[in-house]
């Protein structure tokens, strides 16, 4: 996808180097970044440098080509593999992908490893593309089928950023929006600024506005009563992680929105890769649920009268502050699953459909 008019993926390896957009910069300055070892790409996906469930799980095995770099010793290969996987615990990508470069790489004591691991990881980000560029077609039938009906604007709510910024390349909610666009049917996303950290506002919209798409910021709690208006007329978002059954794990607040879209009667979608589906947790209370640093919620960051970034503090100060990262969408709530082979109902019997 494009910045600026200049086309970028949101990972890439170039000179023993993994190069990155720092996100926690967006929107306000644009930040190439380099991770040059592996408590680099531990320290980007810890501190939200990189974010989104695909995202991690790329930024993780390019984490492992960084540790091979670093110590070629399966020791140390085997400890940063630990680490990765414990930087962050609710996206289930981390792990998956994490798993998936230790099938390759344990045992190996050649002087291929390095190129082994290249390969893989490569592999693991053209894989999400591929993906989510087939989650966009999948989910562009939907809007399409909404269009033919209104013969207008198709205003679509979406929570969080689960756009290109998330994955590799054009996203998992987004990635419908993208096709839609592309074919010349007219969209409007109302985009949650999703507090605490404002990944909507800074990130969905910001990379709304760079591929010309018309979006409007709202604050978390608005989206009820334009539901009430009917001035939504379908949400996608994206997830951290879905368990077999269709519950679906995604930034805190979406199963607010998937209550508000259930007592309006508007569609609520999930887009995801097959990555994010956990087959192995039955019941939504054993998912891990990141507590993340209450300074998140009590100081904000923004641009000053000077154009420097500067972070404030908003709560009072003897205030204490809880912040929950994630929440859980009961699949009853779910009207369907947009995935890379499909679209299916959210529940047991139709992700064995897909995925036999």
């Amino acid at each position: 996808m494009r910045i600026k008019g200049k086309e970028y993926r949101t990972i890439w390896f170039e000179n023993n180097i993994v190069k990155i957009i720092d996100q926690t910069k967006l929107p306000h300055k644009f930040i190439i970044k380099d991770l040059k070892k592996v408590g680099d790409a531990i320290n980007a996906i810890k501190v939200m440098e990189v974010r989104g469930a695909p995202l991690i799980g790329a930024t993780a095995a390019y984490g492992l080509v960084l540790s091979i770099l670093e110590n070629n010793d399966q020791s140390f290969l085997k400890k940063s593999a630990e680490n990765l996987i414990n930087s962050r615990p609710t996206a289930i990508n981390l792990k998956w992908a994490v798993d998936r470069m230790m099938k390759k790489l344990s045992g190996v004591n050649s002087d291929k490893i390095l190129d082994i691991a290249l390969i893989e990881a490569k592999e693991i980000c053209q894989e999400d593309i591929n993906f989510c560029e087939n989650i966009g077609l999948n989910g562009l039938k939907i809007i399409e089928e909404i269009y033919n009906k209104k013969k207008d604007t198709v205003n679509i709510l979406t929570h969080c950023n689960a756009g290109w910024l998330a994955t590799i390349n054009w996203g998992t909610a987004t990635s419908p929006i993208y096709h839609a666009h592309k074919k010349g049917i007219p969209v409007h996303v109302w985009a949650d600024e999703t507090r605490p950290r404002n990944q909507g506002a800074n990130l969905t919209s910001y990379e709304l506005n760079e591929e010309g798409i018309n979006n409007t910021i709202i604050a978390d709690n608005t989206g009820g009563i334009l539901m009430q208006r009917g001035e939504v007329d379908m949400c996608i978002v994206g997830t951290d992680r879905t368990l077999a059954n269709g519950d679906v794990c995604n930034k805190v607040g979406t199963y607010l929105k998937a209550l508000a879209a259930h007592d309006n009667n508007i569609p609520f979608y999930v887009a995801l890769p097959s990555s994010t589906i956990d087959w192995n947790i039955k019941n939504h209370k054993d998912i891990p649920i990141e507590e993340r640093n209450s300074e998140e919620l009590s100081h904000m960051e923004g641009l000053d009268e000077e154009g420097n970034i500067k972070k404030v503090q908003i709560y009072p100060e003897k205030s204490n502050a809880m912040n929950l990262a994630f929440d859980v969408t009961p699949a009853k709530y779910v009207t369907g699953l947009i995935t890379e082979k499909g679209l299916c109902e959210a529940s047991s019997v139709g992700l064995r459909k897909l995925f036999k």
